[in-house]
């Protein structure tokens, strides 16, 4: 089972709503949201994944963003009051499943949970903090949640021993989208071994990366991130960045280049292109530009949808 981590943001969130209504996910992709607003695009995108039965994991207590301040904050009789109300009716429903970051608030949203019925054993953990280890023993030390991700470490490993998921950033993120390089490199393998060594599944933050800004600025270069499986079928990732980089002028001109590259390569590699990939072309053909939210939506589509033709296949 693959548990792709994404942070909520737009694109983000937008990539995973595509997903599931072009039913591009399959049986063996839950994706994790970490919520940073309470926006509609938020309320849309649960709904989606309610209305087709898609399973979805979403965070209650995010460690970053606004999410919090903003459930708690809704004045009555809002449009804030108003998605505070569709976000509890969609949250209650099964194939949302409830996910909680052990952190200094768990406790208390655990009994909460409790008190209304939640059941500790239909939960998904994020325990990633050594700090956090011993009320994660304490609140599940005679009952198992459905998935725990844990960091790859051995500290992790040692005292949580049941339905243990890896979590852990493969996306080598660079300051400037001009300093990747031309070339392909590893990705992950974890695909290839996480059942033998143990594990319910695996997780990664896709081709975003780990680390969280609160908002994004004109880049000098622009880059798209393509991953792709080798001929022994672990999974590569290979970068493509614009030529004209001196300044920020110009972002079309800049992908032109970028996707540019992306086909060349493409027709000398052809496999089986996903949804997210074909589209990509799809603006080289046409020469249009979609805005670079829409191209870091579609890269994440094309991992994710990649890896649920991987574990459909293989089952």
């Amino acid at each position: 089972m693959y548990f792709p981590y994404l942070r909520g943001r737009q694109y983000e969130l937008l990539a995973l709503r595509e997903l599931a209504t072009n039913n591009l996910l399959g049986n063996y992709v839950m994706p994790i949201i970490e919520p940073v607003k309470l926006s509609p695009t938020l309320i849309k995108t649960i709904a989606e994944y309610v209305r087709t039965e898609h399973s979805m994991a979403v965070i209650r207590n995010p460690v970053v963003g606004s999410f919090m301040k903003e459930l708690k904050d809704a004045e009555e009789d809002s449009k804030e009051e108003t998605n505070k109300k569709e976000f509890h009716q969609l949250y209650s429903d099964e194939k949302i499943i409830k996910s909680i970051i052990m952190q200094e608030n768990a406790t208390s949203l655990l009994k909460h949970w409790s008190d209304f019925g939640v059941d500790k054993k239909d939960l998904l953990v994020i325990a990633i903090n050594r700090d956090f280890l011993d009320i994660y023993e304490n609140e599940f030390n005679t009952i198992n949640p459905l998935y725990t991700l844990i960091p790859d470490e051995t500290a992790f490993r040692r005292r949580i021993k049941r339905n243990r998921v890896t979590l852990d950033d493969k996306f080598e993120s660079q300051s400037r989208n001009s300093d990747y390089q031309e070339k392909d490199e590893f990705f992950s393998d974890d695909h290839l071994y996480f059942s033998e060594d143990g594990l319910k599944g695996f997780s990664d933050y896709s081709v975003v990366g780990s680390d969280y800004k609160e908002s994004g600025f004109a880049p000098y270069a622009v880059a798209i991130h393509i991953v792709f499986f080798a001929e022994d079928k672990s999974l590569r990732i290979k970068h493509f960045v614009s030529e004209s980089n001196g300044d920020i002028s110009n972002p079309a001109k800049k992908f032109y280049e970028a996707v540019t590259k992306l086909n060349t390569w493409y027709q000398a590699n052809t496999f089986s292109a996903t949804l997210g990939l074909k589209t990509l072309l799809e603006h080289y053909n046409n020469q249009t530009y979609p805005g670079l939210g829409s191209v870091k939506k579609l890269s994440i589509m094309h991992h994710l949808e990649l890896m649920g033709r991987y574990l459909s296949e293989g089952k």
